[in-house]
């Protein structure tokens, strides 16, 4: 089944291009079937490029999607274009004034984990939104910065500035093989990291209803469950695009920004080669496995095909 978007977002372009199943709403308001309704609180920069990441990942499933572009209310970006913006995205007040529910919601990163939480210029907004999530949504993902925001504002579990950044692919462990967020996962893998933050093990473990699903022995915990939040915490980036750590490292070698090659990246670490995507199928499953949990345990009404 396909992802619901409209045919002027440039993801949906893209995504047909790739052979992804997307459909336009007027197409989709005459199939009689509930899609699952996702939204995106986009707080990236580069909004159309994380559009493409997430809608690619959550558009593989076999049940139709809905996909929801939300933003911060007040808070303007300077890097997407205010016609895009205006175009297809809802202030988050809107949608709240509007009472509408979500079965899932994916909060993103944030390129400010230099900055105390609460120094934030959107922070006070983005706690109502973690709160209303508890009301209106029913499985929410955090995705780097904003898995970090949920986890300190529900747990008080804290971020803490590493002095180096964490920058390239890294081996992770699967630490809880039965979840069923892991259903098909290797033992072990890679994931793009990027960020110059990490949140601890001994304080995750100490945080009721907060598990380690994944981690690294090099870069630390990455997913993480919250069973009393309904919600899933990752720390680092399997949505990124094959070349998205070679943007972050071109960018950063034009400006003259002290950077490393991102290690584990590039074959035999050489950025003048083409870096290999090793995470993808791993991605898709991780997203996969968590639409299929939204779908069996979403106490919303859903008409299934057939009924």
């Amino acid at each position: 089944m396909p992802i619901t978007l409209p045919a002027t977002l440039p993801a949906f372009e893209v995504l047909s291009k790739e052979g992804v199943m997307v459909m336009t709403p007027d197409r989709a308001a005459h199939q009689d079937i509930r899609p699952i309704r996702i939204g995106l609180l986009n707080l990236m920069p580069k909004k159309i490029q994380t559009e493409n990441q997430f809608a690619r990942l959550i558009g593989a499933t076999p049940l139709q999607i809905d996909f929801q572009l939300i933003r911060m209310s007040e808070h303007q970006t300077r890097n997407t274009a205010s016609e895009h913006m205006a175009a297809f995205y809802r202030p988050f007040q809107e949608v709240k004034a509007a009472g509408e529910k979500f079965d899932g919601l994916i909060i993103t990163g944030a390129p400010i984990e230099h900055l105390p939480f609460e120094e934030v210029t959107y922070w006070d907004e983005l706690c109502e939104v973690m709160d209303w999530t508890q009301t209106h949504v029913h499985s929410t993902f955090g995705v780097c910065w904003g898995g970090m925001a949920m986890a300190y504002h529900f747990h008080g579990v804290k971020k803490h500035m590493l002095d180096h950044k964490a920058f390239g692919c890294f081996r992770h462990q699967n630490l809880v093989p039965a979840s069923p967020y892991l259903r098909g996962f290797s033992d072990d893998f890679v994931i793009p990291v990027s960020r110059w933050t990490e949140m601890k093990d001994a304080e995750i473990e100490t945080a009721p209803g907060l598990r380690t699903l994944l981690g690294s022995d090099e870069v630390g915990p990455c997913l993480v469950e919250d069973t009393c939040h309904r919600a899933l915490y990752i720390f680092n980036h399997f949505e990124y695009d094959s070349e998205t750590l070679k943007q972050e490292y071109d960018r950063d070698v034009a400006s003259g920004t002290a950077i490393n090659v991102p290690q584990n990246y590039y074959p035999d670490d050489d950025p003048s080669r083409p870096p290999l995507n090793r995470w993808r199928s791993h991605a898709h499953l991780l997203y996969g496995n968590w639409i299929n949990e939204i779908y069996q345990t979403t106490p919303f009404e859903m008409e299934r095909i057939g009924n």
